[in-house]
């Protein structure tokens, strides 16, 4: 049975290996180890399933920048789950227990650069419906916006940011 639960300390190799793994890379491993290092991972779950972790997903702080202000909300990323136990649901499970959590705990939007096919099950939209693009340049419907609190977007418009260690693996 799988359960989702906060990142223990004696999961971070397992995860390290999984998001290598999951990603075909070692660059997104680094990025949750330099995130999780710095102090800067706000939210880390795992997929346990009877004791052995089979994936994970990270959050940590964005900003949209207006130009005049700065609005604080979280970024999803990565979404890793290991390559032999994907298509089986591990992935939803962990994204809809992150996503819940982050409402739970205040956060007014969440943003994800990932598959257009995938997130907008999870009622991601891309993120130019509410005037915000990313601070990289990638293809409108692969980065996405979701409002944790309604309302929390109305009036702002700029570029997402995200922590520096996304430019530094």
């Amino acid at each position: 049975m799988i359960v989702i639960r906060h990142e223990q300390p004696e999961d971070i190799a397992v995860i390290h290996q999984i998001v290598a793994q999951a990603f075909g890379r070692p660059a997104e491993a680094n990025l949750v180890d330099a995130l999780r290092r710095n102090g800067k991972a706000i939210l880390s779950l795992v997929a346990d399933d009877n004791g052995r972790v089979v994936g994970h997903i990270l959050f940590s702080s964005v900003v949209i920048n207006t130009g005049e202000k700065l609005f604080s909300g979280i970024g999803l990323a990565p979404l890793a789950v290991s390559p032999e136990r994907q298509n089986e649901g591990i992935g939803s499970l962990l994204v809809e227990q992150g996503l819940r959590e982050c409402r739970e705990a205040g956060h007014p939007f969440v943003v994800v650069l990932g598959h257009p096919h995938y997130y907008p099950r999870f009622r991601f939209v891309p993120a130019s419906r509410y005037n915000v693009t990313s601070e990289y340049d990638v293809r409108d419907e692969v980065f996405m916006i979701q409002e944790l609190q309604q309302g929390s977007l109305l009036g702002i418009a700029g570029t997402a940011k995200y922590q520096n260690e996304f430019n530094e693996v």
